[in-house]
């Protein structure tokens, strides 16, 4: 009989938003790669990808937190979870809207080895994601030359920048939000990137959708707010990251691509609504996995939007890979016994 082969609690490690962003910067590529990567081994069933866990506040309605629990297998072998906040009136104090963190556990002991700033982690992989399924889903049909960012946050500069750093151009940037501050910076940011397209901010939602063949949602939207087919008569791709902007009539209309099925159909998503009004789920062509495939193709005639509700999955790919390049460099920041009873009985 072999002797048991011995396990050792993990040292714990912090890493702050700085070093995060210092290792992801630049690595556009590489991220998405990663991101694809995962996203397929999460589709063939490699992942435990549990629904994410709303908190949310009836002194403060428009604020949530969500735990987003996940397990990924393959070359990764981490579980974790992100607990990330959404507290849109921050924005009016001069801070931003969302806070994270995300823990990273050890597969053979589940002792948690990692706590990372995870806004920046969260925000990389929506938009890697975004970069990913724009590629994919213009496959078979013109590649858009102007893009409009419905929604001017973080979100929408780090889809721009995964944009950018995946190779693509535009003529035409578009900016609408309701906050004209918020525009305002969002352009300042592309102008100091050096985009060689126009920017051109637009006043009212209906100019921006019909003037732009890739459409980002990049909102805080709660509900429904753009219901009016009229404005996609011209078919663009829509990345639908905010989720909750479209009515169910424009997805209806629409070649609907999400990320996983189970996932976008709750939590009233647009999706989600659909459904309920339909009672069925035939409106959804499929998922980015099937585009990815080949089993799944995006026609050219009408409006194709892509709904990604996140997953765990990709956050714990993105934390280890920063997780890693932080370990082999030498500059973990590890707090010493951070564990402290280990031993049964003292």
């Amino acid at each position: 009989m072999s002797a048991p082969v011995p396990i050792a609690v993990p040292p714990f490690a912090v890493i702050p938003g700085a070093q995060v962003q210092q290792t992801l910067r630049g690595n556009q590529k590489q991220i998405v790669e990663l991101v694809e990567a995962t996203y397929r081994r999460h589709s063939a069933g490699d992942s435990v990808n549990p629904p994410s866990y709303f908190l949310r506040f009836p002194d403060r309605p428009s604020a949530r937190i969500i735990a987003l629990p996940a397990s990924i297998g393959g070359p990764l072998r981490v579980d974790g979870l992100k607990w990330i906040s959404s507290f849109p009136e921050n924005v009016a104090a001069g801070i931003p809207r969302a806070s994270a963190v995300l823990i990273l556990n050890d597969h053979d002991t589940g002792y948690p080895f990692a706590c990372l700033e995870s806004s920046i982690i969260s925000a990389t992989r929506t938009a890697a994601l975004a970069a990913s399924a724009a590629d994919w889903l213009s496959r078979d049909r013109p590649r858009p030359a102007r893009v409009g960012f419905f929604g001017t946050g973080l979100i929408a500069r780090y889809i721009h920048t995964f944009l950018a750093g995946t190779g693509w151009t535009f003529d035409e940037i578009g900016l609408h939000d309701l906050s004209a501050a918020s525009a305002a910076g969002f352009r300042g940011y592309l102008e100091q990137s050096g985009t060689a397209g126009t920017i051109r901010g637009y006043e009212s939602a209906e100019q921006l959708i019909r003037s732009s063949d890739l459409v980002v949602f990049a909102t805080i939207a709660g509900e429904p707010h753009v219901g009016d087919l009229s404005w996609f008569s011209h078919n663009p791709l829509v990345l639908h990251v905010s989720l909750r902007d479209l009515s169910p009539d424009v997805l209806l209309a629409s070649t609907n691509i999400v990320d996983d099925v189970e996932h976008c159909l709750k939590a009233q998503t647009s999706p989600h609504l659909a459904e309920q009004l339909t009672g069925s789920r035939d409106f959804l062509a499929g998922t980015l996995d099937d585009v990815m495939a080949g089993r799944v193709k995006v026609p050219a005639g009408r409006p194709a939007v892509f709904s990604p509700f996140g997953l765990g999955v990709l956050d714990l790919a993105v934390g280890k890979y920063v997780y890693d390049e932080i370990a082999r460099s030498g500059e973990l920041h590890v707090i010493d016994e951070f564990f402290h009873e280990l031993s049964r009985y003292g």
